[in-house]
C-alpha cells in the first residue's frame, strides 16, 4: 500500500533565526566600515602623502625632417608617443622618482639622421644617433637617487 506524503509547508523557525542572525552580523560589519569615525584612523589616512616625487627630464631630438618619438613621462611605465613629429623636437617632463628616463627615435622610410639627447635635472646624460631608412636609436639614463630629491612636488 503506497503512502502518500503531503509536502511539509511549515517553516523551520530555527533556520530562519540563524539566517536572520547572520544577516544582522554582516550588516553590522558593513555599517561599521561606513560609519567608522575613529579619529586615529582618520589621522593616519590624512597623513599619507598623495603626491608622487618626481624629477625633471628634458628629451631632445635633433635632425631634419620627421621621426616617431616615444618617451617616458609622468605616467612612469606609460610610454608617450608622438608620430611623424617635425625635427628638431624638445620636451621637458616630470618623471616619477625611481623610473628611468628613456626616449626612442625611429626615422621614416626616407631615412636621414637624427640624434637624441637626454638631460636629467639639467645635466646631460646621453646622446645617440640614428641614420638611414627606418633608423632607430635610444637614449636612456638612471633615475636620480631618492635621497637627492628634497620633497615631492
Amino acid at each position: 500500500m503506497p503512502t502518500t506524503e503531503e509536502p511539509n509547508h511549515r517553516i523551520d523557525r530555527r533556520r530562519v533565526a540563524v539566517a536572520a542572525a547572520l544577516l544582522l552580523v554582516c550588516g553590522a560589519f558593513v555599517m561599521y566600515g561606513f560609519l567608522d569615525t575613529d579619529d586615529e584612523a582618520a589621522g593616519e589616512r590624512a597623513a599619507t602623502p598623495t603626491a608622487v616625487a618626481t624629477y625633471d627630464v628634458t628629451y631632445e631630438v635633433l635632425g631634419e625632417g620627421a621621426a616617431d618619438v616615444s618617451y617616458r613621462g609622468s605616467g612612469g611605465d606609460e610610454a608617450h608617443v608622438v608620430t611623424h613629429v617635425g625635427l628638431p623636437w624638445r620636451k621637458t617632463v616630470s618623471v616619477p622618482l625611481g623610473a628611468s628616463p628613456i626616449v626612442n627615435v625611429t626615422l621614416g622610410e626616407n631615412g636621414g639622421t637624427a640624434s637624441c639627447t637626454l638631460a636629467v635635472r639639467g645635466k646631460h646624460v646621453q646622446r645617440a644617433t640614428a641614420t638611414g631608412a627606418f633608423g632607430r636609436t635610444t637614449c636612456a639614463g638612471e633615475p636620480p637617487a631618492p635621497e637627492a630629491s628634497a620633497a615631492p612636488r
